[in-house]
């Protein structure tokens, strides 16, 4: 933008020169009709060029609003999850805590402000209702939930909730000890030890009734531990959907944590059908967790999803898949898609790959990556950054090396490299990192700047 105007304004210049030039011609001689000629045909020439200039100036201005408008849509869309995800955790934390209405405060935020989970937020609004005896209330929102949602998932659970609720018509409603539901919790588990045929049912009940998700995610433990067949059907119909999303979403997790060969297989199958995101990416977190990395290479490669092949990246990262991501990364061709192997380089500690790119990689933006990457490791890393700092001359790659060695808090080498540089603006910057920073060696350079 500076280089532009900078044009503009040396073009408008001469433009003013040309002028100046032929008015003081035309006071001394009258020019030919050759000189006239040539001198219009520049002062035009001039005019359009810094027209485009102008124009390439404004349309670049007009990209950056629009860059800069799509970012800030992204963002305010990515803290409105965050902000509903917080919802909905404080309001499951309430039901475990039996505060009923803290509950209701923060379902009802979360029914009003998400479409994505707000069939989940209504049933656990009613049971909370019902908990507080509100048995209308809890009537109503029921209602409101099979008619906002017909095709929820939750409604087997809400037929069940609103069975107890009419169940309890004309008597007050107290909250249900929830030692007696350990009580029987545990009962269960005697059972599956001793006599796993007669367990399985009751589990099966218990994980359709209207019981709390934390005593549902203790009987899918339970049922996840048992190694039999029957329970692996019965875990593996609630993770292909047959049962609310929180609940299908722990079915998930367990068949990755303690499922072996076939539960996997029921994972990659889901995966391969399914096309909820969140679904898929809590299956990507199940086959890091059972370490089934060909998997995750698989869907690294080969998932259309954008940000789901980036969780694939990245988890690939923590399952120190190393090769993997060295091999992906000289075959891939997409910007974003690098820089998401460069951040599971970083995951995984993998420093001498990310120091080699930070010196051979050809596109600035990912040089730039792979330093502040390194930056973040800490000290280990700091002899390659003042390395690729002594031996890389591009302005942007140093400004980098100096935002990870302020990253590390490493003042020693910040100092050494600002006594030496050269350039006013690098210099600059160094010595605005070293008056952020809390270290010796960066007050001491300080008093030293204010001694000179």
């Amino acid at each position: 933008m500076r280089r532009m105007n900078w044009v503009i304004w040396t073009l408008t210049a001469a433009l003013a020169f040309v002028e100046l030039a032929r008015a003081q011609d035309n006071k001394a001689t009258p020019p030919s009709a050759a000189q006239a000629d040539r001198t219009s045909v520049a002062a035009n020439s001039s005019r359009d060029v810094v027209a485009v200039a102008t124009w390439d100036d404004r349309e670049q201005e007009a990209e950056a609003r629009d860059q800069e408008q799509w970012d800030h849509e992204q963002e305010r869309d990515q803290e409105r999850k965050d902000r509903q995800s917080e919802l909905y955790n404080e309001g499951t934390e309430a039901l475990d805590e039996h505060r009923w209405d803290r509950a209701i405060e923060k379902f009802s935020a979360v029914a009003k402000e998400s479409k994505a989970r707000a069939d989940g937020a209504l049933y656990w609004k009613a049971y909370a209702e019902n908990k507080l005896g509100r048995r209308s209330d809890a009537l109503a929102t029921l209602a409101e939930l099979r008619k906002q949602y017909p095709g929820s998932r939750w409604l087997n659970d809400a037929k069940a909730l609103e069975l107890e609720v009419r169940q309890s018509s004309g008597q007050k409603v107290s909250p249900d000890s929830e030692s007696d539901e350990d009580l029987k919790l545990m009962a269960i588990n005697s059972l599956m030890n001793s006599d796993p045929e007669r367990a399985l049912p009751l589990l099966q009940k218990v994980l359709e009734g209207s019981q709390p998700l934390p005593i549902k995610e203790r009987a899918l433990f339970v049922l996840s531990q048992n190694g039999s067949p029957a329970a692996r059907q019965i875990l593996a119909q609630i993770a292909r959907g047959k049962s609310n999303p929180d609940l299908r979403r722990k079915a998930l997790e367990d068949l990755g944590l303690f499922g072996g060969k076939e539960s996997r297989q029921t994972l990659a199958d889901i995966y391969a059908s399914s096309s909820d995101p969140d679904v898929k990416r809590t299956i990507l977190h199940s086959f890091m967790i059972g370490g089934d990395r060909d998997r995750v290479l698989a869907a690294a490669k080969g998932e259309k999803d954008q940000d789901l092949r980036r969780d694939a990246i990245h988890q690939l990262g923590l399952m120190g898949g190393q090769s993997e991501l060295w091999e992906l990364y000289q075959k891939d061709s997409s910007v974003d898609d690098k820089r998401a192997i460069i951040q599971g380089m970083f995951l995984g500690g993998n420093s001498e790959k990310l120091a080699e790119l930070a010196r051979t990689e050809k596109n600035s933006e990912l040089r730039g990556t792979a330093i502040r990457n390194l930056g973040l490791m800490g000290g280990r890393a700091a002899d390659s950054l003042v390395s690729i700092y002594q031996s890389d001359r591009d302005p942007s790659d140093r400004r980098a090396v100096i935002e990870g060695l302020f990253l590390q808090n490493n003042g020693k080498a910040l100092v050494d490299l600002a006594r030496k540089e050269t350039d006013p603006q690098l210099k600059r910057d160094a010595v605005e990192k070293l008056s952020l920073m809390h270290s010796k060696d960066a007050t001491d350079y300080m008093m030293e700047l204010l001694n000179k």
